[in-house]
């Protein structure tokens, strides 16, 4: 019997040139951009909540990348929020410059191997092609339930003359982007702590 893959259709962008993400979304201005959207919930309710946003998701696995992206379709969405399938570590050095006006990463990079660390969504190579991919002021918001990588992302952007903590500290108590991830959720509901970066794009 021939295996049909199922998410053979799977969302995909160019494979070559250069990537203008505010055309897929129909905008003239900045986008807001989500590196793993996983199951697409905090994607699917930011641009519930909020009519003027525009947004698009990046989603390594095929599966889910489908998944959400024909959900924001069924729910009339597509004109302003897409989900692909891939990875922001191939596709960020080929994005159109400040393009984008806000990056959110939610509790990335789960490899506790040492081995494994070279997975990891968040490092030192995908500094420059993000803040290149940034509006002057844009932002890049990222949370952990995981003290240790939080000190370890904070580590690597105060690091990087490309970022700037957006406040006096990069640290902040909560956000007000409305949407909540579903682990986001779960950590407030089990009174888990929550560590939150907010950064800008230095100059």
């Amino acid at each position: 019997m021939t295996h049909v893959d199922p998410y053979a259709h799977a969302p995909r962008l160019p494979t070559e040139g250069p990537i203008d993400l505010c055309a897929l979304v129909g905008s003239s201005a900045p986008v807001e951009l989500e590196i793993g959207s996983g199951r697409g919930w905090f994607l699917v309710e930011r641009v519930e909540l909020d009519p003027a946003c525009r947004i698009l998701g990046l989603e390594i696995k095929r599966k889910w990348a489908t998944i959400v992206d024909d959900r924001l379709k069924k729910r009339g969405h597509a004109a302003r929020a897409r989900v692909f399938a891939e990875d922001a570590r191939l596709v960020l050095p080929r994005v159109q410059p400040a393009s984008l006006s806000t990056v959110y990463i939610h509790f990335p990079d789960p490899w506790w191997k040492k081995r494994h660390h070279k997975r990891m969504v968040l490092s030192t190579p995908l500094l420059e092609p993000l803040a290149r991919a940034l509006a002057p002021q844009g932002t890049l918001f990222l949370q952990t339930d995981v003290e240790e990588r939080a000190a370890h992302y904070e580590a690597l952007l105060d690091a990087s003359p490309l970022f700037e903590a957006a406040g006096s500290s990069a640290r902040i108590e909560d956000h007000d982007f409305g949407a909540r991830s579903p682990r986001e959720r779960r950590a407030i509901a089990d009174g888990l702590p929550v560590y939150r970066l907010l950064y800008r794009r230095a100059g």
